[in-house]
């Protein structure tokens, strides 16, 4: 029997739903979830004061933060627990607190135990590229945690 066309869709948010549930670091940085989809996620938040370096700039730990927990949406977006393997980011442009940051995560392949996602950091503000991003994920068991 075909899956309906919407039960991919529904996983998705299921999945998003149990990882942002979990997720301190998503709350603490005010992240919230703009949409998600298999194998794609998009998150955003708005760098406050508590997220900047001492050069008065977005701390590149938050940006790498942000745009990791879009690659953990995506890579579980099929309700396999994925967690990730590797990932690498490289800062664009500097970013000022009040700024609205948007993570695109893309999955670009996936195998039965690993994928590789591509994820992009925009400023809403002005829709320049702060960051650019890319993470390998492994899939580590066959069902997803319950919800905390």
């Amino acid at each position: 029997m075909n899956p309906l066309p919407d039960e991919p869709k529904k996983l998705a948010e299921r999945c998003a739903a149990v990882m942002l549930s979990g997720d301190a670091p998503a709350r603490a940085f005010g992240f919230s979830l703009r949409r998600v989809a298999p194998g794609e996620a998009e998150l955003e938040m708005t760098v406050t004061p508590g997220g900047l370096n001492v050069f008065g700039t977005c701390h590149g730990g938050v940006l790498f933060t942000l745009a990791d927990t879009a690659l953990s949406i995506a890579c579980n977006s099929h309700g396999r627990q994925s967690v990730a393997q590797q990932c690498s980011i490289t800062f664009v442009r500097p970013v000022q607190a009040g700024d609205r940051l948007i993570a695109h995560a893309l999955e670009r392949c996936r195998t039965t135990r690993t994928g590789i996602y591509d994820c992009t950091v925009t400023n809403a503000l002005d829709g320049k590229v702060v960051a650019e991003f890319r993470g390998h994920s492994r899939t580590i068991a066959d069902a997803m945690p319950a919800p905390r």
